[in-house]
């Protein structure tokens, strides 16, 4: 059994523990509030661009002179990428991104497909270089403050790839950011571009628009950029849903330490009470044996 003084030291550790995750909380909650605004800012004009990339597409997947929307008519190669953050200590928001990867990889080395990974994450490159998986790329420090730059710069070496046919494929596991209670890894096929076409009503497929310059010089300088906006919207879905898991999970292990505070004050009150009780026994036995 635990002595009193074993117990008052675990006491002490605990209540240090507690005021670390819940100094994490705050921090994780001021980065969350700031993450959330950038990608609430931006949403709007990555939906509005995919859009606009819908409008143009419409009648040309299947045109041959643009390589980005080219449905390739064998797949050998695939080129993942996967966004993890480059830290732990937001429960199981790491774990959820990696198995969805695992099982998509399984998946395709079952139909026979290669797949290359490109890791956007210190803890999804440290898990997958002990595995079997060739890793084409390692970038960390991208979800600590996402940006266009970064974006450009990976989105022009998957352009390179799929381009120069080194995979005919690209896909991204991310994490869609639902609600600061949920977030769920989502897989996303990036390259070719099959963006969603519009039905009926205004930018339908029945409307004819007028383009300045031409229909094929806009797509030739919007497919590419269609491919940054898509990867730095994925860089903040996944920076917040970050935050939100660490947030959360920094608050349940400091509720976790509150409980176990008192259940650790419990059993010190009980083992005190004990050994006074003991005390006191062994003193009235003595009185008793002094008065015989």
């Amino acid at each position: 059994m635990a002595t009193l003084r074993d117990i008052k030291r675990k006491i002490d550790a605990v209540k240090k523990t507690s005021q670390i995750t819940k100094a994490m909380n705050m921090v994780a909650a001021a980065k969350l509030r700031v993450a959330q605004q950038n990608m609430e800012k931006f949403h709007p004009y990555a939906t509005k661009f995919n859009e606009v990339i819908s409008r143009l597409a419409v009648g040309v997947e299947d045109d041959g002179s643009f390589e980005l929307l080219k449905q390739r008519e064998e797949v050998k190669n695939i080129e993942l990428v996967l966004l993890t953050p480059d830290r732990g200590l937001c429960g199981s928001f790491n774990n959820n991104l990696i198995v969805t990867a695992e099982k998509f990889i399984a998946a395709k080395k079952a139909e026979g497909i290669t797949v290359t990974l490109t890791a956007v994450g210190k803890k999804g490159y440290d898990y997958f270089r002990r595995r079997n998986i060739e890793i084409s790329k390692r970038m960390t420090g991208i979800l600590n403050k996402p940006s266009y730059d970064d974006a450009v710069d990976l989105g022009r070496e998957l352009i390179a790839k799929f381009e120069s046919g080194v995979c005919d494929e690209v896909y991204v596991i991310y994490s869609n950011f639902i609600s600061i209670v949920r977030q769920a890894p989502a897989v996303f096929r990036m390259l070719p571009i099959a963006p969603e076409k519009t039905e009926g009503g205004e930018g339908g497929s029945n409307v004819e628009y007028i383009f300045e310059p031409s229909h094929d010089a806009l797509l030739n300088d919007l497919l590419p950029n269609y491919v940054f906006i898509e990867l730095l919207e994925y860089f903040y879905q996944t920076a917040v849903g970050e935050h939100a898991a660490r947030m959360a999970a920094m608050e349940n292990a400091t509720s976790n330490c509150k409980e176990l505070v008192r259940t650790l004050t419990l059993t010190y009150n009980k083992a005190r009470q004990a050994g006074i009780t003991k005390e006191l026994m062994d003193i009235v036995g003595g009185a008793e044996a002094l008065k015989k």
